[in-house]
């Protein structure tokens, strides 16, 4: 029997299948109509994709317009949030796998309450 925690995506930039906790989700931005943005806790609402999380593989998705597609959007979203996370947790020593690392507390998202 396969545990809750061995599930595996496909990379919309390789289109390698692998675990998800080498993965980054990303989102499309519920507060900015064309934005995407890095969810490394993997809690934001909506629609995700994931992304190997090197610069590499996220310059192949923006060039196969992979983000407007796997997110379904009209047109090219601004990811440039997500390059600058793989950026800062490249640059971490504890990595973009280690969900508590000092990039994930530094590049938090807030979000507006949509009732105000």
């Amino acid at each position: 029997m396969t545990s809750p925690r061995n599930r595996f995506r496909t990379c919309i930039a390789t289109r390698r299948v692998q675990p998800d906790t080498s993965l980054l989700r990303v989102v499309a931005d519920t507060d900015a109509s064309n934005r995407v943005i890095p969810d490394p806790q993997r809690r934001l609402p909506g629609r995700g994709a994931w992304l190997t999380p090197t610069v590499e593989a996220y310059e192949i998705a923006e060039k196969r317009q992979a983000f407007r597609r796997a997110l379904r959007m009209k047109r090219n979203p601004d990811s440039s949030p997500v390059r600058e996370y793989i950026s800062r947790a490249q640059a971490a020593p504890a990595g973009i796998n280690n969900r508590e690392s000092s990039a994930d507390r530094g590049m938090t998202t807030t979000r507006k309450d949509p009732s105000n």
